[in-house]
């Protein structure tokens, strides 16, 4: 299983987890870090996730997701091909970053996308058949793969 997380999965666990939504999402998350850990699952990362991650203004959430970042085991190098890609997302209606994130994980032969974004799971229901990779919600995906 190969795995592309957006930035919004790996601030999950450290958002306040009153909700049961995030609460739920932050476990799904923990726990598919573990199978990476354990190497069950490969995750791919990228230049963009992280440079987007040092972005993260408070230190003591940014040295706890570069912390679960270690378990990325192959990180996608920016190109004109992805950026090409990303431009197109766009043109649909995709934040730059996200497209960015999702041209990636395209390139690297994902096999999902996950977010806990609602606005790229809703553009990526809506054009879906123009897109490369499957996206999917954390626990939605989990419960899943768990099922299977």
């Amino acid at each position: 299983m190969k795995i592309y997380l957006d930035a919004c999965c790996l601030n999950r666990p450290f958002d306040d987890q009153f909700q049961d939504r995030v609460r739920l999402e932050s476990e799904a998350i923990l726990l598919i870090i573990k199978h990476f850990e354990n190497r069950d699952w490969t995750w791919f990362g990228s230049e963009v996730l992280n440079y987007e991650l040092e972005q993260i203004p408070d230190l003591d959430r940014w040295q706890k997701v570069r912390l679960l970042t270690k378990y990325v085991h192959t990180v996608v190098v920016l190109d004109l091909e992805i950026i090409s890609r990303a431009q197109q997302l766009e043109a649909l209606g995709f934040k730059a970053f996200d497209a960015l994130h999702i041209a990636c994980a395209e390139k690297a032969g994902a096999d999902v996308f996950l977010t806990t974004d609602n606005h790229i799971l809703h553009l990526s229901d809506r054009f879906s058949n123009q897109l490369k990779i499957k996206l999917n919600n954390p626990l939605v995906w989990f419960h899943e793969v768990i099922k299977e």
